[in-house]
């Protein structure tokens, strides 16, 4: 039952790149995937199950890193959002494994038409990449 969440969560996620913000960036080797939408965007099983809170005023972001082969890679991740105004919060990420894929996830509050610039070093043992987007959160 949780596998079958686990995986709702992440093929929603996936598949609503039109809703939310979603882009890739290429470094070295690396394809970063990315994606910040509303958690109202969730299912409420879905949601629980992954304990992110489901509200219109909380984003989620999406991270996965794959190697040339296309397959996960294990990082450690740090960052922030800071808006317009210059409110800072740092982002907790969470692993999320399912069979061979790696996925980073935080959330992170927000206001209506909150523009919030992402920062994120991503590391692993012999490398690493700063990832750095803009994105636009807004009310359901």
């Amino acid at each position: 039952m949780l596998k079958n969440l686990v995986r709702g969560l992440w093929l929603s996620l996936l598949l609503i790149p039109a809703l939310g913000h979603a882009a890739e960036k290429k470094v070295g080797d690396w394809t970063i995937h990315y994606n910040a939408l509303p958690s109202t965007f969730l299912t409420p099983e879905v949601a629980k199950a992954n304990r992110i809170e489901r509200s219109r005023y909380n984003g989620l972001l999406n991270i996965a890193v794959l190697d040339s082969q296309g397959k996960s890679v294990q990082v450690n991740m740090t960052g922030q959002g800071k808006t317009l105004i210059g409110t800072v919060r740092k982002l907790e990420f969470q692993t999320i494994r399912e069979g061979d894929s790696i996925y980073y996830i935080a959330e992170y509050p927000y206001r209506n038409e909150d523009n919030v610039l992402f920062t994120i070093d991503i590391k692993a043992p012999k490398r690493g990449a700063e990832l750095s987007f803009r994105h636009t959160f807004y009310t359901d």
